[in-house]
């Protein structure tokens, strides 16, 4: 039995990791064989197979990571499937010569593969993309349709029924203001804001995230659409002006960037999360899968980068895309070169959110003027903010505008639901907010603790798809600031291959490891039922921590019911 190993095999039909063309990835474990080996090996075999079915001008593109390797070959959009049977003749040859057993047969597999290529091509695809990209305009396609254009300027059709490029009418077709945001953490705040200046500015916006795609105030489908099927669906309805796509790395990862062009982008943070997934195992692969929307600055885009964290400091020097640079302090590095070049940077100034373009200084907005912000206490909400005021400032948006977006985007449940909200319950307050890994959760707890307090219990949970350490992690973090209560919930819905009380077990080993008395813990079989505890151990000026996942709808709607109602400490909580 060999050690060797495929982990998963799949299509990249954009901007992807390894390289700016569509193509098919396999990703392997290496086991006990060196990675040169693998790699060579599998080389020469792929560049076989790609002469006998006639893809000779074809590239090859390889990455590692620490227990194994990431193997692509790129090929033509419209037979991508068929690309994917062909990386996985490459990897089997692989296996073969590397464990010394029989190859298969290259002659008999190049036929049965060209067959399968023929079968999928779509000379008509090919012909779209090509005129699309000769006019400058964007072209997208999937298993169903193929558009040009954006928004109001595009026009779609299904795969199996597409035109002549010379039948379409390419007046009518173009491209609308579009910008990309990706990050560990605050993408959908971003998003939201963005979103809500556009508006502002009298766009018809349309946008995308892990809680739906929206269109205007129309939530045209609730669910996680911060992948490239998003960004397509956004980007192909004729109503919209503008857009603003979240861009998870997940998407990213396994299908690739959905447009190969935007006039923005920002990466908002990088922190240790999904660590292990798709080959990224640490903080420089996970910035590196992230820093893939730079390549769609390639036609003059701007892209955003957080001065202020070391990690996308140090790769942005390998970007072939100078970023602008945002960050809370005026002094920091490398935001403060840029100002002296003349450059546009972002950052606060005496209090307020400033911008500093061709040279000029101009303040935008108090700080405590911006709801969102609580204050000045919400740090992680004024990061986004100036992230959000450079993507509005590079899609045209004037100060004036910005500053009235800002001044009216309170934060609210009905505004961004789930981030940052806080109820005030008889005496008590909530806060609720996705926060779900170390580095969010940090931020929340910062916030958290410039509130006044006689107590403060936190309700904390994973998902099972993160590893060990990742999990303890999250569970270290918490106990650094010392709350009085720990709730360990259960999320049954994203148990993703763990047994029930697994991860529970983990966060609670954890929490004593760190001192955490046993008396100050309590598991809850579920998101909301921890929240319902929560409410009944609470007093009077108590403080009560909600990161939610699973249940953020349910336990939205009982916190807004009972601020409605007055509820306070010591009343029963509905059932």
């Amino acid at each position: 039995m060999s050690d060797l190993a495929l982990r998963d095999s799949r299509r990249l039909t954009g901007h992807n990791l390894l390289c700016n063309e569509p193509g098919a990835v396999i990703d392997v474990t290496l086991g006990s064989f060196a990675v040169e080996d693998v790699i060579e090996g599998w080389s020469r075999h792929a560049r076989r197979v790609l002469d006998a079915v006639g893809w000779s001008d074809q590239r090859l593109h390889t990455r590692s990571f620490s227990d194994g390797a990431s193997l692509m070959m790129t090929a033509p959009i419209d037979a991508l499937y068929a690309a994917t049977e062909v990386n996985e003749w490459a990897w089997s040859a692989t296996e073969a010569t590397l464990n010394e057993w029989t190859e298969p047969d290259l002659k008999s597999a190049a036929r049965s593969l060209a067959g399968t290529i023929t079968a999928e091509r779509n000379p008509r695809l090919i012909k779209l993309r090509d005129a699309a990209v000769q006019r400058s305009v964007c072209f997208l396609s999937d298993d169903e349709n193929a558009s040009v254009g954006m928004g109001v300027g595009s026009q779609t059709w299904p795969v199996e029924a597409l035109p002549d490029p010379d039948e379409v009418d390419w007046d009518r077709v173009h491209d609308i203001p579009l910008a990309l945001v990706t990050g560990s953490n605050g993408k959908t705040t971003t998003v939201r804001i963005v979103a809500a200046m556009l508006a502002t500015a009298g766009y018809v916006t349309g946008y995308s995230s892990t809680d739906g795609i929206y269109v205007g105030d129309e939530l045209v489908d609730a669910d996680d659409w911060s992948g490239p099927g998003g960004g397509r669906q956004v980007l192909r309805d004729t109503r919209v002006e503008a857009a603003v796509l979240e861009t998870a790395r997940g998407g990213i990862l396994r299908r690739g960037v959905a447009v190969t062009r935007a006039d923005a982008a920002i990466v908002t943070n990088v922190a240790a999360d999904h660590l292990g997934e798709w080959g990224v195992d640490d903080l420089n692969a996970i910035a590196d899968a992230k820093l893939v929307v730079a390549r769609a600055m390639d036609g003059g885009g701007r892209l955003v980068l957080n001065a202020e964290d070391p990690v996308l400091v140090e790769r942005a020097a390998l970007l072939e895309v100078a970023p602008t640079w945002f960050a809370e302090a005026a002094d920091t590095q490398p935001l403060r070169a840029r100002v002296a070049a003349g450059e546009s940077a972002y950052f606060i100034d005496d209090a307020s959110f400033a911008m500093a373009e061709a040279g000029q200084p101009q303040r935008i907005v108090d700080v405590a003027d911006v709801p969102i912000t609580l204050d000045g206490v919400a740090h992680h909400n004024i990061q986004n903010v100036l992230g959000a005021i450079a993507i509005a400032r590079a899609l045209g948006l004037s100060a004036d505008v910005i500053r009235s977006s800002l001044t009216s985007f309170g934060g609210t449940t009905s505004e961004n639901p789930g981030r940052g909200n806080v109820f005030e319950l008889g005496g008590a307050r909530a806060i609720v907010d996705f926060a779900h890994n170390p580095h969010g959760l940090e931020a929340l707890m910062l916030m958290a603790a410039s509130f006044p307090a006689g107590r403060r219990l936190l309700v904390l949970g994973q998902a099972g798809d993160r590893d060990d350490d990742s999990i303890r992690e999250l569970a270290r973090a918490a106990a650094r600031f010392r709350p009085d209560r720990i709730v360990i919930k259960e999320l049954e819905k994203y148990l993703r291959g763990r047994s029930q009380g697994e991860v529970p077990d983990l966060i609670e080993d954890e929490l004593r490891a760190a001192g955490m008395p046993s008396e100050a813990m309590s598991r809850a079989a579920s998101e909301l039922a921890a929240v319902r505890e929560a409410l009944e151990w609470a007093h009077p000026d108590d403080l009560l921590i909600f990161p939610v996942h699973s249940h953020r709808d349910e336990v939205l709607a009982l916190l807004t019911a009972l601020a409605a109602e007055h509820w306070g400490p010591g009343m029963p909580v509905p059932r």
